[in-house]
């Protein structure tokens, strides 16, 4: 590791004139053991490279140096040739997912970086010359990209990755076809993005980072392509997914999720500041800081408080006081709190959280997850009851992410067999 790395980390930690009991506290390490890292006699992992950005606040920069030191470059940033090829290497590349979960996410902070400098800049692009508006045709395109959030909703990503691929596609030839007045090609990166977007959750849903990885960076980069923060955010918000998904990466989901916040601060709606607050909050129980992650969801109830605006995206359709309620509930869980989890779940079924017709797949995630609060709670007939509820939802769903989720909980209920309801839940797979 070039010693450039480690002398930035020890600049950036000197100048925040934070003692070095407290950082290590905040990053979470033994005091030795970071300054041996500083001082070369231990390797820079990616962890604490991402630890370093977390407590720092540099938006991603040592995970990005960490990731790529010859080539990425804090602060570089895109151009129209290269976010078109980029995009069309997407569409016409492999589908063989080559990253694995960790150098997935090291990249996905090199893409956050890179598209808030490309925000940053000085926001010239291609001129394109007067032709008549595509309004109609990006009006289809846009109702078919709803029409497959819907689908990704009730029937999970195994049709949708290549649905949404396709459209991405048809996108893409639009864009490089020239034949669009310039605000139709704007309209057209935007929804770039979002079709980007909607592959890479696919994939991520089925178990296959590094491909999402790849479609995440193209969502960015369409984004910042037509100028649009919000689908950017967007698409960083479910790219934060996928990292506090995998161990060690939470530090990274909660660094995407700051960058989001704060390149939509000036324009984000209250449902959008809701929604990216409250996976700030579950990504920040995964770090284990209890105290942020209750800031974060009062932040996001308040939000909603708000009510509907005018300037919500479409996209935002399921963002409500269910849902973070959920949110919360996992965020419980996982911070040690069964009894506040099954408060929090009974709360968002109380807000009226449509989750047996409109959202299954989450459904069965959210579910399988209250078996397990009910679970620590010693309470074995209300686990079962509710894991064979998960069990159903997910029975229309193609979703290897709640799959597993629900094998997780079956492993745990394993240990309960001499429960005659535990044992034939088991029995019926």
């Amino acid at each position: 590791m070039p010693d450039r790395l480690r002398d930035d980390m020890r600049e950036a930690r000197r100048s925040s004139r934070m003692v070095w009991a407290s950082f290590a506290r905040e990053a979470g390490f033994g005091e030795a053991y970071l300054r041996n890292v500083e001082n070369g006699n231990r390797s820079v992992t990616e962890q604490v490279a991402a630890a370093y950005d977390r407590v720092l606040d540099t938006g991603g920069r040592f995970v990005s140096a960490l990731a790529s030191p010859s080539r990425c470059t804090p602060g570089a940033t895109w151009n129209p040739s290269e976010t078109m090829a980029a995009l069309t290497e997407l569409v016409k590349g492999s589908s063989v997912d080559r990253r694995g979960f960790l150098s997935a996410g090291a990249a996905l902070s090199v893409s956050a970086g890179s598209w808030a400098s490309a925000l940053a800049g000085d926001g010239e692009h291609e001129r394109v010359r007067d032709q008549p508006d595509g309004r109609t045709l990006v009006a289809h395109i846009d109702d078919r990209l709803a029409h497959l959030r819907r689908l990704d909703d009730e029937l999970g990503s195994g049709e949708v990755y290549q649905l949404a691929r396709g459209e991405l596609s048809l996108i893409v030839r639009l864009i490089t076809s020239g034949n669009y007045d310039t605000s139709t090609r704007t309209h057209l990166h935007s929804m770039a993005s979002e079709a980007a977007r909607q592959v890479a959750w696919a994939a991520f849903d089925q178990g296959r980072p590094g491909i999402a990885q790849r479609f995440f960076d193209g969502a960015l980069r369409a984004s910042a392509e037509g100028n649009d923060r919000i689908s950017g955010a967007y698409a960083l918000s479910f790219a934060a997914i996928q990292c506090y998904s995998t161990p060690g990466q939470a530090g990274q989901a909660v660094s995407l999720l700051e960058t989001a916040c704060d390149q939509v601060k000036r324009n984000a709606t209250p449902r959008m500041r809701a929604m990216l607050a409250a996976r700030t909050a579950r990504a920040l129980s995964v770090t284990g800081d209890r105290k942020e992650c209750a800031r974060q969801l009062l932040v996001a109830r308040q939000a909603l408080d708000h009510g509907p605006h005018e300037d919500d995206p479409k996209t935002l359709y399921w963002v409500d006081h269910g849902e973070i309620e959920m949110i919360a509930g996992s965020a419980a869980l996982r911070l040690g709190d069964p009894a506040e989890a099954l408060r929090r779940f009974e709360a968002g079924l109380a807000a009226s959280y449509r989750g047996d017709e409109e959202y299954p797949r989450s459904h069965a995630i959210y579910l399988a997850r209250a078996a397990e609060a009910h679970l620590a709670m010693h309470d074995l007939d209300a686990s079962v009851e509710t894991a064979r509820h998960a069990a159903r939802c997910l029975g229309v769903v193609d979703s290897a992410r709640s799959a597993t989720e629900l094998s997780g909980l079956r492993e745990k209920l394993a240990v309960h067999t001499a429960h005659s309801g535990v044992r034939e839940f088991l029995q019926d797979g």
